[in-house]
């Protein structure tokens, strides 16, 4: 269990092999939701930014979007044509100590795992 605390968040996901099967869309001619991703999305609190990092190219964004919508994968902005390499999320502690930033990483084509706890401490 992941404690995290009750202000509000940044989500920041990757698209292929996080929330869809990596590279459906170019396999299958289709995207597929991973298992739990809906729940999940739906699971965010509205008062939260959720926002979509992609590989993919700007040209598969209509079509991209159109299915997340579909899906209830809801989202506050989506980027394509990210770099392939490593995602660097940098930020600053509070000054009581609460560590603002956190990274997970999942076996490709599964959706995380990790259960939250929201809790009182900051």
């Amino acid at each position: 269990m992941i404690k995290i605390s009750t202000l509000p968040k940044t989500w920041i996901f990757d698209l292929d092999g996080t929330i869809v099967k990596h590279n459906g869309y170019l396999i299958d001619g289709k995207d597929t939701l991973l298992e739990g991703a809906r729940d999940f999305f739906c699971s965010i609190p509205k008062e939260d930014y959720v926002l979509i990092l992609s590989a993919r190219k700007k040209k598969y964004r209509r079509k991209t979007i159109k299915f997340l919508r579909q899906n209830k994968i809801r989202f506050d902005e989506i980027r394509f044509d990210m770099p392939v390499g490593e995602r660097i999320l940098v930020n600053d502690e509070k000054p009581k100590g609460l560590k603002t930033s956190l990274a997970i990483n999942t076996k490709r084509d599964e959706f995380m795992k990790e259960k939250f706890e929201i809790t009182e401490e900051i």
